[in-house]
């Protein structure tokens, strides 16, 4: 059974005639016939009574009708629907988000994509750096937006933006009065840290082994998953922080935190897509709108 075959069928259902039914569809009359004919033989049915130089839908017929044009309706609505996507007035994008990039550079840019885009539904994921690029290479995300590099090759990576971490401690801590930090003095307080695979935790142990010491002899006292949970822990006073200067701007403006100089490399956002994976219309637009 195909498309065409019921689209004669009904053709004819609904004029009782073949000529009728060839004249609209612009096929021959032998064609329609044919198609009918070979509808018949695959079931093994007859959907019509020949009387005289005509046709009637016959119990059969009748029954199939409104089957037949139930399966078209739905194939000309998937058709529409595909137009639809093409055009990007309906669809959905699935995005998995660091947490950083999701709470504080996003979000304007999502509410900008959905004025320029209604009919496109986000899905956004967030999590860490590590899951978002496991998202993508999944195809459980056509895009990751993630915080450093990600060594993977079958993942393009865009830069789409940049920002620095900040060490922070509590103004009654020993490094707040420091004018200066030194690499020597990182171990010599407790640090609550985001988990492995952030890209936070990893951008500041690397700074940690540029400057010549083994992120393994930070004393680390808490390892938590979210930047809030640092945060509130840091504010609580159980240790040294390295956030992002975003996340952290709001309780050094309080005076809940104080920075301490310590050079930290700024580090750059990335936009991930898989290299062999399709590539949507509603993708290629979210990334125009990012720029």
């Amino acid at each position: 059974m195909t498309l065409e075959r019921l689209r004669i069928f009904v053709a004819v259902a609904e004029r009782q005639h073949v000529t009728a039914a060839a004249r609209a569809l612009n096929l021959t009359q032998s064609a329609v016939s044919n198609a009918i004919a070979a509808l018949e033989a695959e079931h093994d049915v007859h959907l019509f009574d020949r009387v005289g130089r005509g046709v009637v839908l016959n119990s059969t017929g009748e029954a199939f009708l409104p089957e037949a044009r139930a399966v078209l309706a739905r194939a000309a609505a998937a058709e529409a629907a595909l137009a639809d996507m093409s055009a990007l007035r309906r669809g959905r994008l699935a995005v998995f988000a660091s947490q950083t990039i999701a709470s504080y550079w996003l979000p304007r840019r999502l509410v900008a994509f959905h004025a320029a885009h209604p009919g496109i539904e986000l899905d956004v994921q967030i999590g860490n750096t590590r899951e978002a690029a496991a998202a993508v290479l999944a195809g459980a995300a056509e895009i990751g937006l993630v915080e450093g590099t990600v060594d993977e090759t079958a993942l393009e990576q865009t830069r789409i933006g940049s920002d620095r971490l900040a060490v922070v401690v509590t103004p009654d801590h020993p490094w707040a009065g420091l004018r200066r930090l030194s690499a020597h003095d990182l171990a010599s307080s407790p640090w609550v840290l985001r988990e492995h695979g952030s890209g936070t935790r990893s951008t500041l142990e690397e700074a940690v082994r540029q400057a010549g010491v083994d992120p393994a002899d930070l004393p680390v006292a808490m390892t938590l998953p979210s930047n809030e949970a640092v945060l509130a822990a840091a504010e609580a006073g159980a240790g040294a922080t390295a956030l992002s200067e975003s996340v952290a701007y709001a309780s050094v403006a309080a005076g809940r935190l104080v920075s301490v100089a310590f050079a930290l490399p700024e580090r750059p956002f990335r936009l991930l897509r898989h290299a062999e994976r399709y590539r949507s219309r509603a993708g290629d637009a979210f990334i125009a709108a990012m720029g």
